[in-house]
């Protein structure tokens, strides 16, 4: 990884946002976290501020006015981040919730783990072993 890398979190809760942040800086201090509340603050943001271009986009599913899923639909429909990878990242583990994200076009599905150790080693695997566009 040699330019710094961006990841999106749209995530309502604070403090899984905090704890996302904390556990991306231990895998790397240049990695850069953008967080959005919700999905319609997400949208806009992509919509309307084309310098914004993050590397990955985490998802929560369970948030307020629009569910995850519909928010996927949305981030599908912008043509200049189709190459943009989107996981999710919910409390979910079902079956069900991974394989219809995943039909929806989500590139990955992250449970929420217990421990930021966990985490940060998920999102190490996830973000220095996968190759950057």
């Amino acid at each position: 990884m040699n330019s710094p890398v961006t990841c999106f979190l749209i995530d309502d809760d604070e403090d899984d946002q905090e704890l996302f942040t904390l556990a991306l800086k231990k895998v790397d201090p240049r990695l850069t976290c953008v967080v959005a509340d919700d999905c319609g603050e997400a949208l806009q943001k992509l919509r309307q501020e084309d310098a914004f271009m993050p590397e990955y986009i985490f998802l929560d599913l369970n948030m307020p006015r629009m569910h995850g899923k519909q928010c996927l639909m949305e981030l599908k429909k912008i043509a200049r981040i189709e190459h943009i990878p989107i996981i999710i990242y919910s409390t979910s583990s079902e079956q069900k919730d991974i394989l219809e994200t995943k039909a929806l076009g989500a590139t990955d599905f992250l449970t929420k783990p217990p421990l930021i150790s966990t985490l940060t080693n998920r999102l190490a695997k996830l973000i220095l072993d996968r190759p950057m566009a």
